[in-house]
């Protein structure tokens, strides 16, 4: 049987990276600054503008243009990756061979859910 796998519009896709790297920044960033808030005693207002960043993160998935659980699903690998990449880039963390592994078989499974386009449906 032979797998035919049709590519979506150039466009389409670096809109969808897009819209998850913005998601991803601001889910990642309200969170960390709760974080800062709650468990290194910054401001309570610095907690009070995660929370609100947290609000916009969940605004941002709504212009994806496709199912919400695919979405989410998706986002979650978004998330695996942005978070090693947070951690590296903004803690100093470098990410062991363990967060590297896990971080490929997310992205393996972001193509597979939100990429690979379904029998009926219109890209």
């Amino acid at each position: 049987m032979e797998i035919i796998v049709t590519i979506m519009f150039p466009k389409t896709i670096l809109t969808s990276i897009f819209l998850f790297v913005i998601a991803g920044l601001l889910e990642i960033g309200g969170g960390y600054l709760v974080w800062l808030w709650l468990r290194h005693d910054f401001s309570w207002m610095l907690g009070a503008l995660g929370g609100f960043v947290l609000f916009l993160y969940g605004v941002v998935p709504t212009f994806q243009k496709t199912h919400f659980h695919r979405i989410y699903a998706a986002y979650g690998g978004v998330f695996i990756v942005m978070s090693v990449f947070w951690g590296w880039l903004i803690d100093g963390i470098i990410p062991d061979q363990y967060e590297i592994i896990g971080t490929i078989i997310a992205v393996i499974g972001i193509l597979i859910i939100f990429y690979i386009p379904r029998k009926g449906e219109k890209i």
